[in-house]
């Protein structure tokens, strides 16, 4: 998977993710909804795992692939992404 495949996968199942949190702070009995935010989560933690462990960190809070740090560093930064930055 290319690494924007990755980061697209990833804002969807966060989207879904938050969905889910929304329809069960109404409906907290349903456990379809429940099963299905077990499920999406863990789809997601595994997803992003594997997008660290291929591209580098996505945070810097320590949480992130901790065995790939020059992947941070070489990575472009924000602002190198933007008009007239480095790419």
């Amino acid at each position: 998977m290319t690494k924007h495949e990755y980061l697209d996968k990833i804002y969807r199942l966060q989207f879904f993710i938050v969905d889910l949190n929304l329809y069960l702070d109404n409906f907290p009995t349903c456990e379809k909804a429940k099963s299905d935010y077990e499920n999406i989560s863990c789809e997601l933690k595994k997803t992003i795992w594997d997008y660290e462990k291929e591209h580098g960190p996505l945070t810097n809070f320590g949480s992130a692939y901790f065995q790939n740090p020059e992947k941070w560093v070489n990575s472009p930064w924000p602002w190198e992404k933007s008009k007239g930055g480095k790419k």
